[in-house]
């Protein structure tokens, strides 16, 4: 069974009770929610764009089964969800962002180059473009920046042309493909941490699902859907995920103190207090049951206005 990061810190902020509705914006194999029903929640709507995550969450969830709605959306939709379901207010949400270990895991998804599959790396199967087809229509420069970009790359640029050199010769459809071309790129040093392909296929991912498009609009709409007291809680992988979660958490903290109109006076935005001032991590024991969760960094506020 998958595990949820940093799971214990979640329900411990969220502090679901009898009666409570929570949402959780990236249901995965339905740990979080598992862990909300589990403490208290008395309901759960549980959001994915991965139909077969929301899968594995309804079979997970099976003994909830009054008491969880899932979901096939994207967690920036979580406005209309509620919308739709006449629901004006929540008492806590939490969003999961990134990949789930159950997709790094299917070869055929396409996210990790440890195993050889399709280059797909869509979250959602059912709609956009494969990396593979996103790959084959860029140009040289575009790719150098989203590696760049996304992938805090610092050999983007040799990466890019070694790309676009081998796509001339030859489409690129699998993982294994790609991943040699960018180890013979940026050179695969004995004293490397981590792949030299590790960067590229982050950037590619991000690229391809939008995962950092309305990243901050996202907050800012839980927050408003929060009641009074309600709490958010949001766990990113990696640093450009975790600088816009905690921006934009700090801003809607300064404007509850009275010293930054967040909106720039078009829009009353909601106002919170900050409940981690520094980002929660996991300790070596979660680290050591779980090694996906090492770059974990969980925020959360508390709804105050």
């Amino acid at each position: 069974m998958h595990e949820p990061v940093l799971v214990e810190h979640v329900v411990s902020l969220l502090q679901p009770h009898r009666g409570g509705v929570y949402v959780d914006c990236t249901a995965g194999a339905g740990g979080h929610s598992d862990a909300l029903l589990t403490a208290g929640a008395g309901r759960v709507i549980a959001l994915d764009r991965d139909e077969r995550a929301l899968a594995a969450s309804r079979e997970r969830l099976s003994r909830f089964a009054a008491q969880i709605e899932l979901v096939h959306a994207d967690y920036r939709d979580l406005a209309d969800v509620l919308r739709a379901r006449g629901i004006d207010a929540v008492d806590g949400v939490v969003a999961d962002l990134g990949v789930s270990s159950m997709q790094l895991d299917e070869a055929e998804r396409g996210f990790s180059f440890r195993q050889d599959g399709p280059l797909d790396m869509r979250m959602d199967r059912s709609r956009g473009l494969t990396a593979a087809e996103m790959i084959q229509s860029a140009d040289e420069r575009t790719l150098a920046d989203v590696i760049y970009r996304f992938g805090e790359e610092r050999r983007a640029r040799r990466v890019a042309s070694a790309i676009v050199r081998a796509l001339q010769e030859r489409p690129l459809t699998r993982t294994a493909e790609l991943a040699a071309i960018v180890r013979r790129a940026v050179g695969a040093g004995r004293w490397q941490r981590i792949d030299p392909a590790t960067r590229t296929f982050q950037a590619l991912r991000i690229w391809v699902n939008h995962e950092l498009d309305g990243l901050d609009a996202f907050i800012v709409s839980a927050v408003a859907a929060l009641r009074g007291r309600g709490r958010l809680a949001v766990i990113a992988f990696h640093s450009l995920e975790d600088r816009i979660v905690k921006q934009t958490l700090f801003r809607l903290a300064g404007r509850a103190a009275g010293r930054e109109d967040v909106d720039g006076g078009r829009q009353e935005p909601p106002a919170v207090a900050l409940l981690t001032r520094k980002p929660v991590v996991p300790d070596e024991t979660e680290i050591r049951l779980n090694p996906r969760a090492r770059s974990a960094r969980l925020r959360a506020v508390e709804k105050v206005a």
